[in-house]
């Protein structure tokens, strides 16, 4: 994709080519570091995104407003080198989602408020997503196509009176609308395939969202909408996947290939093979959101870690083990809030979803202090005695084989940001604009690991 904006990405991809960009959803600080690293090496602009429900006026589950998301990528981005007219910021699913259970009346005023603190705080990708159904909303039923729509122009128009109210030049917003379904975040069993979002509803969507939007004055506004979320037919659940059929997605291709610019978006692409991503992009879903799948490669190295560290230093005197992986779930069993509803069956196969399943509601649990302070022990404790490669052979193979070549410094630091890039390394492959890309990866040294980025940085930060 090179150097190009956002909105040149998308009129480059309208013209043919075959280009994209991901949009990484996480707010946690060693994925954010190394996506960073990973658009440094890559000299492209980097779009992080937050979800209404994990930052928003009243703290969200980060206890982050937008203003402060942006002021702590901001701080990651000045620590690493990263030029701030490279970032782009986005709010993922803006509307009345945290509120659902009050009166759409209440929730849309709070939604509101959320949008607006979004612009105000420098956001310039705002999906529009009223969709969901609140307490006063008929029972049992999806909400009407047209009061979603009626309700995305409302949240529109709040998101341009405060970018009008800006008093300096800033780049005005850029809309995304549209939903995917199921609702964001797994779907429950492999019999709940998600179903690819069909074309009538893609235009109805449009019409009504069009409609709804000039009925209020936002002629200029809709001009720069740039993509409709749809279902192209991928998602995930605990322990299985739904990989892209481009044969079933065909008729959404076809049919956006006559809108003169928009293009699609689409959610939960994660762990989806690097070719399927490429075909994702080529099929004109341009924008692709990747989350659980970088947080699951963090807990895979840090899973990885934790073995090395109980194999090389147990019987080590003087050293205290990080017992990390026993601190997690203890945490997770004293707070059920974010996992409990998601996993179900004997306790052997909840409490092996609690560390292993696809959704990753275990990366709601980083931030917390008992947490935080066994990472900082279990990354103390490799710095202090390197593991020896016989056991990085062991736990971490491919990470192994990148030390052996003198690609990557064998420190856990390095190690983990390593494993998330290569999650990355796929959706770079897939949004650029070759067809026939050399496989890259590993054939850059990849930076050493940044210092003086306190480990205490992240759950610090949502305190403030």
């Amino acid at each position: 994709m090179g150097m190009l904006s956002l909105p040149e990405m998308i009129a480059a991809h309208k013209r043919g080519m075959p280009v994209g960009i991901y949009s990484l959803c996480s707010a946690h600080p060693f994925v954010l570091e190394a996506g960073v690293q990973q658009a440094l090496e890559d000299e492209v602009p980097l779009l992080i995104e937050s979800t209404a429900n994990q930052v928003n006026q009243q703290g969200g589950y980060t206890s982050m407003t937008p203003a402060d998301f942006r002021r702590y990528v901001e701080g990651i981005a000045d620590r690493l080198g990263f030029p701030h007219e490279r970032l782009i910021l986005g709010g993922d699913h803006l509307g009345p989602y945290p509120w659902q259970q009050e009166s759409a009346a209440d929730a849309l005023a709070k939604a509101r408020i959320l949008v607006r603190d979004c612009v105000l705080a420098g956001y310039t990708k705002i999906h529009l997503d009223a969709s969901m159904r609140c307490a006063d909303d008929l029972a049992g039923l999806p909400l009407e196509k047209a009061a979603a729509a009626e309700r995305a122009a409302v949240l529109c128009q709040a998101a341009e009176e405060a970018a009008c109210s800006l008093d300096f030049d800033w780049q005005r917003p850029l809309y995304v609308i549209g939903t995917e379904v199921p609702t964001p975040g797994g779907v429950l069993s492999p019999e709940d395939a998600p179903a690819v979002t069909a074309v009538e509803d893609v235009r109805e969507t449009l019409d009504l969202t069009r409609e709804a939007f000039l009925c209020r004055g936002l002629e200029d506004a809709w001009e720069r909408v740039i993509a409709v979320v749809v279902q192209p037919g991928v998602e995930f659940g605990d322990d299985f996947l739904f990989p892209y059929d481009r044969r079933a997605a065909a008729p959404l291709t076809q049919f956006i290939e006559n809108e003169e610019r928009l293009v699609f978006e689409a959610h939960s692409t994660d762990y989806q093979t690097r070719a399927a991503l490429r075909a994702l992009v080529e099929d004109h879903f341009a924008i692709l959101k990747v989350g659980p799948a970088v947080t699951f490669a963090f807990r895979e190295a840090v899973f990885s870690l934790a073995m090395m560290e109980a194999e090389w230093l147990s019987r080590r005197r003087g050293v205290m083990l990080s017992h990390i992986r026993q601190v997690l779930d203890n945490v997770m069993v004293d707070a059920t809030a974010y996992w409990e509803r998601y996993y179900a069956g004997p306790e052997p196969c909840v409490q092996f979803a609690r560390s292993y399943s696809f959704s990753d509601r275990l990366r709601y649990y980083w931030p917390d202090a008992e947490i935080q302070q066994a990472l900082a022990r279990l990354i103390d404790n490799l710095e202090r005695y390197p593991v020896p490669l016989t056991l990085l052979s062991q736990f971490l193979p491919v990470q192994y084989e990148r030390v052996r070549m003198g690609r990557l410094e064998a420190a856990p630091r390095a190690l983990i940001y390593d494993k998330i890039r290569s999650v990355l390394a796929d959706y770079v492959y897939a949004c650029r604009g070759e067809r026939q890309m050399e496989e890259e990866w590993g054939a850059k040294k990849l930076a050493a690991p940044v210092s003086g980025v306190a480990l205490s940085s992240y759950s610090h930060s949502l305190q403030e």
